[in-house]
């Protein structure tokens, strides 16, 4: 099964650049309702996922050290921090186009979206969680449906013997 079926184009994908500002990615995450995105450099290339948790944790970070050395926090702070300052690399690993069905399902065990590379290594798209379940889920209706239609042959050629 090939996997494009699957993907979701980049035109549709909402996704950060690298050299956003914190500010930014906070806004674009808030606007679009995600709880994670992509991020990309600005040739296209993928560089890592950034979630709602890893923004927290900067701020929780940033408030603490500002508290810390008596500093006043304003968000125009957030203005100088860069989303590539505090990206953490390496989760969410993409997959190439050509993965076959089996990894996909077994990366959507453990994320919620997998990000899509083509053989440039440039970003196309992302696969979500839920399209896989959705083709698992038809996959094991079809099976069952064989196996009953299998069932009844095999009943059928016995009884006619």
């Amino acid at each position: 099964m090939n996997i494009a079926s699957f993907l979701i184009p980049k035109s549709m994908v909402t996704y950060l650049y690298d050299d956003f500002s914190l500010l930014q990615a906070l806004e674009k995450i808030k606007y679009h309702g995600r709880s994670a995105v992509p991020v990309l450099t600005k040739d296209n290339k993928y560089v890592g996922t950034i979630s709602e948790g890893d923004l927290l944790h900067y701020l929780t970070d940033y408030m603490k050290d500002s508290e810390k050395n008596k500093k006043s926090v304003d968000f125009r702070d957030f203005e100088s921090v860069f989303v590539c300052d505090f990206l953490c690399k390496g989760n969410n690993p993409p997959v190439r186009i050509g993965t076959s069905y089996i990894e996909l399902v077994e990366r959507a065990i453990n994320q919620n979206f997998i990000p899509v590379i083509d053989d440039r290594d440039s970003f196309i798209g992302i696969v979500t969680r839920k399209s896989v379940i959705r083709q698992l889920s038809v996959d094991l209706k079809q099976f069952q449906y064989e196996k009953l239609f299998q069932n009844e042959e095999e009943t059928n050629h016995i009884t006619l013997n």
